[in-house]
């Protein structure tokens, strides 16, 4: 069993999908291990790491000859992989919707895609899920870059000289990325509120000391789809909530905004016309901005200045703190892998609830179902 680290192709792409550490892991299974050359250099592991962990560190062509898995955050060009073995799995962040030409090339090709993006969440998966780990530390980074930005102090400040109050943070959207952004913008200083759709975070805003903003009197509004993500709401919640952020927003100095719905494009959450009512100076991250964007005028890889507010819009933000980020995305790798290893046939051997859910392509077909309606 050959299990192929390759090097990220992708555009600003720094993260690599595994460490010295589970290359370690890897070869106590029983696998060989080959890392493309310069993998790690981008998230601070140099080749010699690599080899000093077991790998075989080589070229792209002799990393992937022979593979059986190639492991990658971003999927690789199909082109790149000539070599690897009939049906090789291909692991990584796949981003099925919006590279499906990819994908269509990797059923072609004969390789067995497995979305980690698609991994369910259950239980057993959580030590599995690339979304969480990796949304954990954009949480924390967007609230760094708002502060890179925002020209004044976070945290209340009493001094001989006067007072200087404390920031006023709002943050949209309270999955992962949301619950690590008001953590730390409160370990800051700042005053911090937040809101969701799905009722059932209320609790998880207060419990680490935020204010929670929520529309009252909608009955029968939950926002809970499948798997704790959530879901398009009616118009009547989308007029309240837009009424109720339109006078909290006003107020507040920073607003970063996390709202995403997997398959679709992210939801407007703030319009132009509500960002003219901020404060000059005020800050909004866009964590969506890739997908769509949650703020009007958000723009990729680009901070923007709409009525003196300025629109944060980087671009892959897990790839911004590439050491922390490849370090967890590489242990979910292992974590999937390993918990299927069997050791009779020294390959990792996928159930039918997993499998199933993250299976793009298999003998020559697209067969997810997520894929096919």
């Amino acid at each position: 069993m050959k299990i192929a680290v390759v090097k990220e192709q992708a555009a600003g792409e720094a993260r690599v999908a595994a460490t010295p550490e589970t290359v370690k892991k890897f070869i106590g299974l029983g696998a060989q291990v080959a890392v493309e050359a310069g993998a790690g250099l981008t998230a601070s592991i140099a080749d010699a790491d690599y080899a000093a962990a077991g790998a075989n560190v080589a070229d792209r062509a002799a990393t992937v000859a022979g593979a059986d898995i190639v492991l990658g955050v971003q999927g690789p060009d199909v082109a790149s992989l000539s070599g690897a073995n009939p049906g090789a799995w291909i692991v990584a962040g796949l981003n099925p919707f919006g590279e499906r030409a990819r994908v269509d090339a990797y059923a072609a090709a004969g390789y067995e895609a497995l979305a980690m993006e698609f991994m369910p969440r259950i239980t057993r998966a959580q030590s599995m899920d690339i979304l969480s780990s990796q949304s954990n530390l954009s949480g924390y980074k967007a609230v760094l870059d708002a502060a890179a930005e925002y020209g004044r102090a976070f945290p209340m400040m009493m001094t001989a000289a006067g007072t200087v109050s404390a920031a006023r943070v709002f943050i949209m959207g309270v999955g992962v990325a949301g619950l690590q952004a008001i953590a730390t913008a409160r370990r800051l200083g700042a005053q911090v509120s937040a809101t969701d759709v799905r009722a059932a975070t209320k609790e998880q805003i207060e419990s680490l000391g935020a204010k929670a903003i929520f529309v009252e009197k909608v009955a029968g509004i939950e926002g809970e789809g499948s798997g704790g993500y959530a879901t398009e709401m009616s118009d009547e919640y989308k007029a309240a909530q837009a009424e109720l952020v339109s006078a909290h927003i006003a107020k507040q100095d920073i607003v970063i905004t996390t709202a995403l719905i997997p398959g679709r494009p992210a939801p407007r959450l703030i319009s132009d016309a509500q960002i003219a009512t901020m404060k000059p100076g005020s800050v909004i991250v866009d964590l969506a901005v890739e997908q769509g964007g949650n703020v009007e005028g958000a723009m990729p890889g680009e901070v923007v200045v709409r009525h003196g507010v300025k629109i944060v819009g980087h671009r892959n933000v897990p790839s911004r703190l590439a050491a922390d980020t490849s370090a967890l995305f590489s242990r979910n790798l292992f974590n999937f892998l390993s918990a299927f290893w069997d050791k009779d046939k020294n390959a990792p051997v996928l159930d039918e609830e997993i499998g199933n859910a993250i299976r793009l392509t298999q003998g020559g077909k697209v067969v997810n179902e997520r894929l096919l309606g």
